[in-house]
């Protein structure tokens, strides 16, 4: 065993010679043809160009310094489409974030929000617009209680500040709602006039969305943007 530790250890700066001398090999091969207008053209940073473009036409844009993401000038016509439709089926990344841009556009325009996650929401029409019962968890012998809670909604509303453009419903994993559940969030906005309803449906490539009733079946139509 020391032996053949001992012919490792040997051997090994021969073995890094070999590979230095097949790399120095390489790059002599790789340098042939090579002449000095070509490593000049090397030098410096590269420009993200499309291969279309000819060096002249190349140029500095907006997505050599922030990510592509970004570079998607859509708020005005989701601000637009959330006044017109009044209830939205949006579609986001699977990575998350890219949301984050059109909640802060609303909250800049003067809307209130009230988050919630369809996962255990229970029947959205009971919850939402009607006083509810709620149940906690007990342990063990514990007698089973039962706790009455106001409407969601129609609490939110009644304590909202004179200015308040209005209140955005944001309900996330909206796809494990079933299409009656999705039916009633799409006309909710007509029951309260000042509520507006984004719904998370399901994941897309890029941030997609179209009409709430659209995706519950109400009407036919197409993803926006």
């Amino acid at each position: 065993m020391v032996a053949a530790t001992s012919c490792f250890y040997y051997a090994a700066p021969t073995t890094l010679h070999k590979t230095n001398h097949l790399r120095q090999n390489n790059q002599l091969r790789v340098g042939i043809g090579d002449n000095a207008a070509t490593r000049k053209q090397r030098i410096g940073p590269l420009m993200c160009s499309n291969n279309n473009e000819s060096e002249e036409e190349a140029k500095w844009g907006i997505k050599d310094f922030i990510g592509g993401d970004l570079v998607k000038f859509d708020l005005g016509k989701w601000l637009s489409d959330v006044e017109e439709h009044k209830a939205l089926a949006i579609y986001t990344p699977h990575e998350g974030g890219y949301e984050g841009r059109y909640f802060t556009r609303l909250r800049y325009q003067g809307y209130y929000f009230l988050d919630l996650s369809a996962r255990g929401l229970g029947d959205p029409e009971t919850t939402l617009t009607k006083v509810h019962p709620v149940c906690p968890a007990h342990v063990g012998k514990q007698p089973i209680s039962r706790w009455y809670f106001p409407p969601e909604v129609d609490f939110r509303l009644s304590v909202l500040p004179p200015d308040a453009k209005g209140l955005i419903v944001w309900v996330i994993e909206a796809k494990v709602l079933s299409k009656a559940e999705l039916q009633f969030l799409a006309l909710l906005p007509e029951l309260r006039p000042k509520v507006r309803v984004i719904a998370e449906c399901g994941n897309w490539r890029n941030v997609v969305w179209r009409p709430l009733k659209e995706a519950a079946g109400l009407t036919d139509g197409a993803l926006s943007n």
